[in-house]
């Protein structure tokens, strides 16, 4: 594992980034994870001076759907990677007329109706309650945003992620009910990985790419899959430059996270310590370790 002082950037790419361009000493690895295999191996280079740390979360080639994604294994192996700051990519459907495709959404708040996943590291054995009340990174949103002044991309700070359980997309009476929820927009990826970041101790933060109007729009049955496609190639070009120019914000930021991100264990185990599974332990070594050494 890293050096705990200096940050680790992980991007993890959603569809149509499943490679990251412009990094030196590359590799790929595969990282074994006790939660089972990650979508794919992780990528592992420099960028300026600054290790990052790449994971296409549909694997590359899009092979993946989200409900089979092991979202345990991929943050496992990205936190046993030294990774301190996670950058998300997804591609999102928008539920509001001002979000038309092509524009980057900094995501601050989610709306989880998965119902068939794994979404904790916790259980019997071990049993923890992190607060999800402020599910990303303040700090990384700001270098988000930051980053994108001056760029070709229409960036918007702030908007509910509704997560959906997929691969089906909406029917038009739930699109209307979740605009209805104001909500903003729509996929199918950031829950749980969100929640596990934050149990893993990890910074988060998501940019929500808008490639298509979802169901409630009068136009998007005139919508074909090549103009979905040809929106989805853009945003993967434009989220690269973005990337390009985020992370070296990310690793000039030294010092523990003043949000609480990568504190948030110190308050959340409530099983007794001489209650705790040896084993359950074991498996939480490298997501929890650092409190349940004390």
């Amino acid at each position: 594992m890293s050096n705990p002082s200096k940050p680790v950037i992980g991007i993890i790419g959603g569809s149509g980034l499943y490679q990251m361009d412009g990094l030196t000493d590359v590799s790929w690895r595969k990282v074994s994870s006790p939660f089972g295999e990650p979508s794919d191996e992780l990528c592992f280079g420099m960028f300026e001076g600054q290790q990052v740390v790449f994971l296409p979360r549909h694997g590359r080639g899009h092979r993946l759907p989200p409900s089979e994604l092991n979202f345990r294994a991929n943050i496992d192996a990205l936190k046993r990677s030294g990774v301190t700051d996670i950058l998300s990519l997804s591609a999102v459907g928008s539920l509001r007329e001002d979000l038309p495709p092509g524009t980057f959404v900094v995501v601050d708040q989610f709306i989880d109706r998965t119902f068939a996943r794994q979404k904790s590291f916790f259980g019997t054995g071990c049993v923890a309650h992190v607060s999800m009340a402020h599910p990303v990174c303040k700090r990384m949103g700001d270098a988000v945003m930051a980053a994108g002044e001056g760029m070709d991309i229409t960036l918007r700070r702030g908007g509910t992620y509704l997560v959906m359980e997929g691969p089906q997309f909406s029917s038009l009476a739930e699109s209307e009910l979740y605009r209805s929820w104001k909500c903003d927009v729509i996929g199918m990826t950031n829950m749980p990985e969100a929640k596990l970041a934050r149990e893993a101790e990890i910074c988060y933060a998501t940019v929500a790419m808008v490639t298509d109007f979802d169901c409630w729009h009068p136009g998007h049955d005139a919508v074909t899959v090549e103009q979905v496609v040809s929106v989805l190639l853009a945003n993967a070009d434009k989220a690269r430059a973005l990337i390009k120019r985020v992370v070296p914000r990310l690793g000039g930021q030294q010092g523990p996270c003043k949000h609480g991100c990568q504190t948030c264990l110190d308050t959340a185990l409530i099983t007794a310590p001489e209650a705790r599974e040896p084993a359950v332990l074991q498996r939480l070594e490298a997501v929890a370790g650092r409190v349940l050494r004390r």
